[in-house]
């Protein structure tokens, strides 16, 4: 096996974790990103940054060779600005080819829980076109689908903290029945990396062993604050004023009709045994001085200051 792998934003989030996770085992990393000047916790000269050079996949296919295993994490949680699915979809179709003209050995692709083809939502359709087009290429290949991941950079997990640290009523759209299986970050990275070593083509979920409802998730949350909420159930469409306006106030994108759609479509739960073994309730415990402490814009973590 050759000693260094390549992993797509090895500066942002899962992918971070997958890079610690290859050093500590004595790995070489080299990571493809598109903020190559943003901080990280690496050491100086640990990680080398490359350009993803989506528009050149002749150079795109050098910063792959002699590399084993590339690790891919890229996408968008939503179209914003020059970013959208369609173009995620066909970046992943360039890296997907330079990889394999690169003679990659393995590639590990990180997708999500119940994408479909036919989904009516971009996201989850955008996962399964990328999936489709895994398997047809010639790569040996692992396609890892988490749920929600959580964890210390994570979004949905600390803003919900957040906004429960500032107001006594929570909105919830609809009726707060529909699932989620929330998979903690460190085992998303310890289930791609295994899922590397292995030979066959294989497609394995990744989920925690928890399922909560959502309006389980926020009163979680909220007892680990000692805090008080009440549960305001709306509509989709009403949820999304209020949350548009705290948008505009914190100047991000707290969430999107798309993803509401998601959520309520039960489609973050997992079908297959959970592989997750860090319980979400018992972190939130150990998390609950620091969780929400501020807010977490993900424009800033992955549009602005490019």
């Amino acid at each position: 096996m050759r000693e260094f792998d390549v992993v797509t934003g090895a500066f942002s989030y899962t992918g971070k974790y997958i890079a610690r996770r290859l050093l500590a085992q004595g790995r070489r990393v080299r990571t493809l990103t598109g903020h190559a000047a943003r901080p990280h916790h690496f050491a100086p000269g640990q990680v080398e940054a490359v350009p993803y050079n989506f528009k050149n996949p002749s150079a795109l296919a050098r910063s792959l060779e002699g590399a084993d295993t590339l690790y891919n994490t890229y996408w968008v949680r939503f179209s914003h600005g020059g970013d959208s699915f369609e173009k995620a979809v066909a970046n992943t179709r360039t890296l997907i080819r330079a990889a394999q003209a690169a003679g990659i050995r393995r590639f590990v692709h990180i997708s999500v829980t119940n994408p479909r083809l036919d989904s009516p939502l971009p996201y989850f359709r955008g996962k399964a076109l990328l999936e489709k087009a895994i398997a047809e290429s010639k790569l040996s290949y692992a396609i890892v689908r988490p749920t929600v991941i959580f964890g210390v950079e994570d979004i949905l997990i600390n803003n919900m903290a957040w906004l429960l640290r500032h107001w006594p009523v929570f909105a919830v759209p609809g009726s707060g029945g529909y699932r989620l299986q929330p998979v903690f970050v460190e085992d998303v990275a310890e289930i791609a990396i295994k899922a590397a070593s292995r030979e066959p083509n294989e497609i394995l979920d990744a989920a925690g062993s928890e399922t909560f409802t959502f309006n389980e998730l926020v009163e979680l949350i909220a007892r680990a604050l000692g805090r008080r909420v009440r549960l305001l159930h709306l509509s989709p469409g009403l949820t999304l004023g209020p949350i548009r306006l705290l948008g505009l106030a914190v100047r991000d994108v707290i969430l999107t009709r798309e993803e509401i759609a998601g959520l309520m479509a039960n489609l973050l739960v997992s079908h297959q045994p959970p592989r997750g073994r860090v319980r979400l309730a018992d972190w939130i415990k150990e998390s609950a001085a620091g969780l929400g402490a501020s807010y977490a814009s993900e424009l800033d973590r992955h549009f602005r200051g490019r």
